[in-house]
């Protein structure tokens, strides 16, 4: 790309029929990116006037998304009014009704009154033929009188472009390159409903030219509404923005990502909610179809500010790699503060009731179940848990189901675990450990760590001998983290009834054998 002589005015602009989709906030994040590489604005505007689709709280959903990812705006619906405002395109309609006016007096639109049903025959009759379906001009050349007519009857009409035989309309794509479609592909079409709502290839371009934007970066699925919308730059006399096309985000088999992939994590709130990181998403999501030219894949978003050029940008679709992104969680979860990590898990474990059990589990340091006193144990309890399972952690809602073991009652042996609690010198070994650790007066990792080997040493058992039994009868598995930690967050009380209950369930089943 070329040096740019004029100020950098780009927008990302939603429409509210749903939330943060990952495809529109990679749209959002590359708009940014170029905005600040450019010391541009960036401006997010609300497409609004697909009422039918509108979601309530969706202009919201997409506000709350794009500053969670940090990506800041200029000018929006909630700053201060500007000269471009408003952003919402439903607080727009008398300006895009004056344009609309404006191009059926100079003849680049006419009425249409051909209802839904006509349209459709003639569409089906087209298909008969072999045709490819287009509006027929039937109202093309309606008289003056004939429109009458039509008023008088009731009809509404719809405004459509008068699209003009023989035309070329090229641009010259930041991305693709020089991209050419002629007027002949394409039938007359609809500017504003007959409910007065303009369309999207109609308002778009009258909002772009408004609101001075430069350069319009946008998904490559938006290439086939570029003709029309070059046609209404021709009619207002005005040099198209600068187009950039951005690669499909394509699933893991190669083909378009749809918002009913189901293989897909597909809103930004839901990554949230599953405990990803802001910066993991913005880095992720700024690889799906750019390169730095380096080996270089961890950037934060001030890097990418500097690095960000849309000459390196693909044409290719960008294959959303799951793996890639759980790598990339993992790796800022294990970098940022621990404490961060803390305030995320503790919402997710409090679903559930899981934090009230271990309130209840964790002894109190005051002697006294205060409130206080319990959100700082508790707090510490998760503290502990976060740094046990920190390194092989994707998201931070994993430790939702990890957690189970160290805070329900009941022990659920696994088949593996069952297995091993049957060996001979298992119930004895267990009997020794059930003494000792009743007998600890402190109870944390080291304090475990020593108990452990007082049992080693009354015993003779070592190594795996010893642990993995202990992990079968505290856990129900044979394999875990480190088991004095293990075993710390499971806590004194816990770990003693756990061990009378195993131990109880072997001295059964040895009376039964004995019989």
């Amino acid at each position: 790309m070329g040096k740019i002589n004029q100020a950098v005015r780009v927008r990302y602009a939603p429409s509210p029929t749903g939330h943060l989709h990952i495809g529109g906030a990679r749209t959002a994040l590359f708009n940014y990116l170029f905005a600040r590489k450019h010391g541009g604005n960036f401006i997010v505007r609300i497409e609004d006037t697909d009422r039918a689709r509108h979601v309530e709280d969706g202009i919201v959903s997409q506000l709350e998304g794009l500053r969670w990812l940090g990506l800041t705006w200029d000018e929006s619906v909630d700053t201060p009014a500007t000269a471009y405002g408003p952003y919402r395109q439903t607080e727009r309609l008398a300006l895009y009704q004056s344009h609309v006016d404006r191009m059926v007096a100079e003849g680049w639109a006419y009425p249409c009154y051909c209802t839904e049903e006509e349209i459709k025959h003639a569409r089906e009759q087209q298909e008969l033929r072999g045709e490819t379906p287009h509006y027929n001009g039937k109202c093309r050349t309606l008289t003056a009188e004939q429109q009458q007519q039509y008023n008088v009857e009731g009809r509404k009409p719809s405004i459509r472009w008068r699209v003009l035989a023989g035309r070329t309309y090229t641009i010259t794509d930041e991305i693709r390159g020089y991209i050419s479609w002629t007027s002949d592909e394409i039938g007359d079409w609809v500017i504003c409903r007959a409910d007065g709502m303009p369309t999207y290839n109609f308002a778009v371009v009258i909002d772009d030219v408004a609101m001075d934007i430069s350069h319009v970066i946008r998904g490559e699925e938006h290439l086939s509404n570029t003709p029309r919308q070059c046609m209404v730059y021709e009619a207002l006399g005005v040099t198209p923005p600068q187009f950039a096309h951005l690669p499909l985000i394509l699933n893991e088999d190669r083909k378009k990502m749809s918002k009913r992939d189901a293989t897909i994590v597909q809103f930004i709130q839901q990554y949230r909610d599953l405990g990803f990181l802001p910066q993991t998403l913005v880095n992720f999501m700024a690889l799906l179809g750019w390169s730095s030219g380096a080996e270089q894949e961890l950037f934060d978003l001030e890097t990418l500010v500097s690095h960000f050029d849309l000459t390196r940008v693909s044409k290719s679709g960008a294959i959303f790699d799951t793996a890639k992104l759980h790598w990339m969680n993992n790796h800022y979860l294990r970098t940022v503060d621990e404490a961060h990590v803390v305030d995320v898990a503790i919402p997710l474990l409090s679903q559930g009731g899981r934090m009230q059990i271990v309130a209840q589990a964790v002894p109190s340091r005051s002697g006294e179940c205060a409130e206080e006193d319990a959100r700082v144990r508790t707090r510490a309890w998760v503290h502990d848990l976060v740094r046990l399972y920190l390194e092989p952690m994707q998201y931070v809602a994993e430790l939702v189901p990890w957690s189970a073991m160290y805070i329900y009652e009941e022990v659920a042996y696994e088949a593996e675990a069952e297995a091993l609690l049957q060996e001979t010198y298992v119930l004895g070994m267990l009997q020794v450990c059930a003494q000792v650790f009743g007998e600890m007066d402190d109870w944390d990792a080291p304090s475990v760590s020593r108990g452990l080997k007082c049992v080693q040493q009354q015993t003779g058992h070592k190594g795996k001998t010893l642990f993995m039994p202990v992990r079968a009868a505290l856990t129900g598995v044979i394999h875990g983290r480190d088991l004095a930690q293990t075993l710390a967050l499971i806590g004194q009380t816990g770990c003693v009834r756990r061990l009378a209950q195993t131990i109880g369930r072997l001295e059964i089943g040895n009376t039964l054998k004995n019989r």
